[in-house]
């Protein structure tokens, strides 16, 4: 019976996660109008795109191989597991011990090379600068997600997100500089892998800026359906792991009843609006900058995780 409950629990974070993704995202844009005394789309517009792709027909290239076609299945599945595994509301759940910092690092680092791969297999001018400008970010980017990883889990002694939550609430942890610098580089780095300001603007189609956009524009129907679900779920995870690790509160336990399994799904709730008013917030005060800046941005985050690491330790030393 209390394996049938666990497993009840890690469908419905599952479910949670895959549902509240495009809610997030039309609660960012629907913010970013308001900010812009504009009255924008509805909350629940990215619903109303994904059915809309959903039900056209898919038009393939006559250059597109079998890549080009798998690509959006395999993307959105690593995507999807990757935030699923992060304990969103309740951790210690059935699969939490697959729920490794590193682990989801290599899963999306998977769902990049695919979808780059996808790009550059129709053979179009744009898809092959999407798809070079895609790696050039996250050959920093990755460098940079990685010493943040290292950061939290030398000071948790362990790389798995439940055990971090864990150790993050405990009283010995306090406010540490290089806890806020690991916090700003995650930051950096999930404003870069979501190609948002100042790094891309997902609101544009301009050929000569745009990253992401660059290498999806021969998808259609289903397979830009299943990309589109993919990043509004990349974005959810991104704020759940600076959620989950750094603001831990409020997280329930498995094993401790409905009633504080609910509590947690709202204050779950509360830390992604708090993440997409604060997003919203910042891609409305700043300019995108130059695409041959965007180094500059990720090594400063590279940068702060390595600061991060250097000053844990030698706190420890002292």
């Amino acid at each position: 019976m209390a394996i049938a409950i666990d497993l009840l629990v890690q469908l419905v974070q599952m479910s949670v996660v895959l549902a509240l993704a495009p809610l997030l995202t039309g609660f960012v844009r629907k913010l970013k109008a308001h900010l812009l005394r504009r009255q924008g789309p509805p909350l629940i517009q990215p619903y109303r795109d994904l059915l809309r792709l959903l039900r056209k027909e898919v038009v393939l290239a006559e250059s597109a191989s079998w890549v080009f076609r798998v690509a959006p299945y395999l993307v959105f599945a690593a995507t999807w597991v990757a935030a699923a595994l992060v304990p969103t509301f309740a951790t210690g759940l059935v699969f939490s011990y697959a729920a490794d910092m590193i682990a989801i690092v290599a899963l999306l680092g998977s769902a990049r090379f695919m979808l780059a791969l996808a790009g550059l297999d129709v053979g179009t001018s744009f898809g092959g600068i999407g798809s070079s400008r895609e790696m050039m970010i996250a050959s920093l980017a990755e460098p940079a997600m990685l010493m943040v990883v290292f950061t939290v889990s030398l000071m948790a002694g362990s790389t798995q997100l439940s055990s971090i939550a864990a150790s993050m609430q405990s009283p010995e942890v306090g406010l540490r500089v290089s806890l806020a610098l690991a916090l700003v580089g995650l930051v950096m780095v999930a404003i870069a892998e979501n190609a948002r300001i100042p790094v891309d603007n997902p609101a544009t189609h301009l050929e000569l800026t745009m990253v992401h956009e660059a290498m999806i524009l021969e998808y259609s129907g289903r397979h830009l359906a299943l990309i589109e679900a993919a990043s509004y779920l990349k974005l959810l995870l991104y704020i759940s792991v600076i959620a989950c690790v750094f603001f831990p509160w409020g997280i329930a336990v498995s094993g401790q009843g409905a009633a504080a399994y609910l509590a947690a799904i709202a204050v779950y709730g509360v830390k992604l609006a708090a993440g997409g008013f604060l997003l919203a917030v910042f891609e409305t005060a700043i300019a995108k900058m130059r695409v041959f800046r965007v180094p500059d941005f990720l090594g400063a985050a590279l940068m702060l995780g390595f600061l991060a690491v250097l000053l844990l330790f030698v706190t420890r030393a002292g």
